[in-house]
């Protein structure tokens, strides 16, 4: 079986205040750090496991994952396991990047969002450059906020060609034509991220080859459809994988609209669906 699987975990902490996120400074107690770490050992060691199967994870923590060491360690591990096909992880990428030297990077990848005002703009960029010298696939962003354009613009500009930078519509904001073809300019597909999708009724990949799992192995078809297949431990999920529509009115996130059927995305990121990186050829 071909499964690509989302995990997050209980994971709330992040070393940035972002004023658009609610988990920003949060802390997490040594207790919640050592529940987290357990909890993703254990996927971890079932991710292992499954040999039989085709695995893709991408890590979605609502904190920052890649300044703990358990994330860091837990994607070099996958990464070498020849089940697995892709192994990712969201980042802003404020960690150190000499961890990666002991990855598979056929398997590794990072998307990575910049913050203006949380780093320096050079730090940001000297990272992406360590990214790029170690050979390591990853993907760059920003939120499309006023305030970022003119550093999205400075970052697309120094970032090689071949990077994909996206821009992700800010939440609740609505954009005039002028203003998205400002951010289009920047990511020729950001007008799949402008709009809310429709979804309500259409086919989606998520309950069928696409599963969300949290730190305590529930399994639901996405992070945005909080009824239950099952368990990932006990197997009990698989009993309940199947072709289904999407329940909910629109779908407005890229992890969850990227797996519709009706949009062409599979076909945009195909080879970087995980790490959001268009296919050779594709608009970036």
């Amino acid at each position: 079986m071909d499964l690509t699987i989302l995990y997050r975990g209980p994971l709330a902490s992040c070393d940035y205040d972002c004023p658009y996120c609610p988990f920003a400074k949060r802390r997490d107690s040594p207790g919640q750090l050592r529940a987290d770490r357990a909890a993703l050992e254990r996927f971890a060691g079932w991710a292992g496991q499954q040999t039989e199967d085709r695995l893709s994870v991408l890590f979605t923590p609502w904190g920052e994952g890649l300044v703990r060491s358990w994330y860091r360690r837990t994607l070099v591990d996958l990464s070498h396991q020849p089940h697995i096909d892709r192994v990712a992880i969201q980042t802003n990428l404020s960690c150190r990047t000499d961890w990666l030297a002991e990855a598979d990077l056929d398997t590794v990848a990072l998307w990575c969002t910049y913050h203006p005002g949380q780093t320096p703009y050079d730090r940001f960029l000297g990272k992406t450059r360590q990214l790029a010298e170690r050979g390591v696939r990853f993907s760059v962003g920003v939120v499309g906020m006023a305030e970022h354009l003119d550093d999205a613009r400075r970052l697309r500009a120094a970032l090689p060609g071949e990077v994909y930078l996206w821009v992700n519509a800010a939440e609740g904001h609505t954009y005039t034509d002028a203003e998205a073809e400002r951010w289009t300019a920047i990511d020729p597909l950001f007008p799949y991220s402008r709009h809310p999708h429709r979804s309500a009724g259409l086919p989606c990949r998520t309950g069928e080859s696409v599963i969300s799992v949290d730190g305590e192995g529930t399994v639901r078809r996405c992070h945005f459809v909080r009824s239950e297949l099952g368990n990932l431990y006990d197997g009990s999920y698989r009993r309940a994988l199947e072709p289904r529509t999407c329940p909910l009115a629109v779908c407005d996130c890229h992890i969850g609209y990227v797996h519709l059927e009706t949009l062409p995305l599979y076909d945009v990121f195909a080879g970087g669906v995980l790490e959001r990186i268009p296919a050779a050829g594709a608009p970036a």
